[in-house]
């Protein structure tokens, strides 16, 4: 595994007008990753596992509303403190790159601090794909915890 860089770390904060236990639950609850889970809303999420436990696995699966083509992202819980951190790793099935991702719950009353860090890419072109990923997946989850 290569060493953390700036240059292969993604840092994304966002805030969320919902309480710390909702946001985190939005984030290990299967039904609510189907409703949030993908880079944009042309995407369809079929998949979405969780085994909410430390060495426990995820598996979440997007997919183009056009095309058959299913991505799925997979990893192991590697800690989980509710409803403040959840830590994990990442890779898309078929590729052996695997990456660490960890996301903390900021408890600001009735809005939620997120800060999402992902580390380990291979390089930067990687990092900037995957921080249009997550910064989809922020926007949706933002919408997602207002309807809600």
């Amino acid at each position: 595994m290569a060493t953390p860089t700036t240059e292969t770390t993604l840092i994304i904060k966002r805030t969320f007008n919902a309480p710390r236990a909702k946001v985190f639950e939005a984030w290990t609850t299967p039904e609510q990753l189907k409703q949030w889970f993908s880079p944009s809303d042309n995407y369809l999420i079929p998949i979405a596992t969780v085994d909410l436990k430390v060495g426990g696995t995820y598996r979440i699966g997007m997919r183009p509303q056009d095309r058959e083509t299913l991505h799925v992202a997979t990893g192991v819980y590697r800690e989980i403190r509710p409803p403040e951190k959840l830590v994990f790793t990442w890779s898309w099935e078929g590729e052996p790159m695997e990456t660490l991702v960890t996301v903390e719950f900021r408890d600001l009353g009735n809005e939620t601090e997120v800060m999402l860090k992902h580390e380990n890419f291979s390089d930067d072109a990687t990092r900037d794909k995957h921080s249009e990923g997550w910064t989809g997946c922020m926007t949706r989850l933002a919408r997602t915890l207002q309807k809600t």
